[in-house]
């Protein structure tokens, strides 16, 4: 009896973020089609959830930017292609990506990428290391704004598929009031003070700052930094110094990261996405929505394409502190009625996982022998 087909995912590592999530969720999704699926990475935090889908994790060093390991991955993917018969390699960062391209060439399966940023090209020799995520026989861009890129950039056409919503973990009715008063009390929230919450790693584009900016003209707000520091330590000690000049360091929080992420952004008021560079998508954004939250974004990237401005949200000008603040005071002064009528209008509206998968199942349609 012929084995089904076996899609292959490359990552540098399972712990949190965008890429790492729509990782699990097109897994589960080849798993559900019958499928075998395969992700390969450093392993992390996500390795237990990745295997309760039933999917297979194959842990090795690909998150290692050196020429010699990149090279033997290649030879570690090619043997696991074979020895797994896998019919199409999908790469999702770029050092992996050349692993899988050279592994995938080595055995003439389907090479697939999906391009997840725009990717600096500050130093020599990055747009060639970059190309690397355009030389997919099936190129995913992540948002249009990630379109616009691959093809002004290589000159290349991608396919769209919009990050989505996953509405088992995200729906307002599906979490318990204990839930959120657990998070609220670990972050020692005063009783009547409201909530606004920045769900992003800690780095510095993320924009951070500007949000501390923007405190010190919000009264009584308490600000939630909600993200993995990553060991940037130097920089979480910055964001302090910052609150502590500000006059607002008693009211900002910093907890790390934070697995119950719906919980944790219907114990805000509002969200804010403060990003000071474009996006390639913004997946905060549209879980903020999908549980019907005030969501503030940064004027810039991904989120136009997932906020109608005084509709499902509202869009700032990125770094823009003074706009930020008087934005986020005129979403908390907002009346309970037209809260509710914005929150349902970003629900009814925000992308869909299972859309994002049964594209991308689509795709893998079209390659497979």
């Amino acid at each position: 009896m012929s084995l089904p087909p076996a899609i292959l995912q490359v990552l540098p590592a399972l712990d949190a973020g965008g890429v790492e999530r729509g990782t699990l969720e097109i897994a589960e999704a080849i798993q559900a089609a019958g499928w075998r699926a395969l992700v390969a990475s450093a392993g992390g935090r996500l390795v237990p959830a990745l295997e309760a889908t039933g999917a297979r994790h194959i842990t090795l060093p690909l998150a290692t930017k050196s020429p010699f390991a990149i090279w033997r991955n290649a030879a570690a993917l090619a043997d696991l292609v074979r020895a797994e018969r896998v019919s199409i390699l999908h790469a999702r960062s770029r050092a992996p990506a050349w692993s899988a391209w050279l592994a995938a060439r080595r055995c003439g399966i389907p090479f697939v990428t999906t391009y997840h940023g725009t990717y600096g090209e500050g130093f020599p020799g990055k747009r060639l290391y970059n190309s690397i995520m355009a030389r997919g026989d099936r190129v995913i861009a992540i948002s249009r704004h990630i379109a616009d890129h691959i093809r002004v950039t290589h000159g290349l056409a991608s396919l769209v598929i919009p990050r989505g919503v996953d509405p088992r973990r995200f729906d307002p009715a599906l979490v318990a009031p204990e839930r959120i008063a657990a998070l609220r009390a670990a972050w020692d929230i005063p009783p009547d003070a409201p909530v606004i919450l920045l769900p992003a790693r800690l780095t510095r584009w993320k924009g951070q700052a500007v949000l501390i900016e923007a405190l010190a003209e919000i009264p009584g707000a308490i600000a939630v930094l909600a993200g993995d520091p990553q060991g940037r330590d130097a920089y979480v000690a910055s964001l302090r110094a910052l609150a502590e000049q500000r006059g607002v360091a008693d009211r900002l929080r910093i907890p790390g990261h934070i697995a119950d992420m719906p919980a944790a952004l219907l114990a805000a008021d509002v969200v804010v996405h403060a990003s000071i560079e474009p996006e390639a998508f913004g997946r905060t954004v549209i879980e903020a929505q999908a549980m019907g939250r005030p969501i503030i974004a940064a004027d810039l990237g991904g989120p136009r394409e997932t906020v109608e401005h005084g509709v499902t949200g509202w869009l700032t000008p990125a770094g823009d502190a003074a706009a930020l603040a008087a934005q986020i005071n005129a979403a908390l002064a907002l009346p309970p009625e037209a809260r509710a009528a914005l929150g349902g209008a970003a629900r009814s509206r925000v992308p869909t996982m299972e859309a994002m998968q049964a594209a991308t199942l689509g795709l893998y349609r079209e390659l497979l022998p």
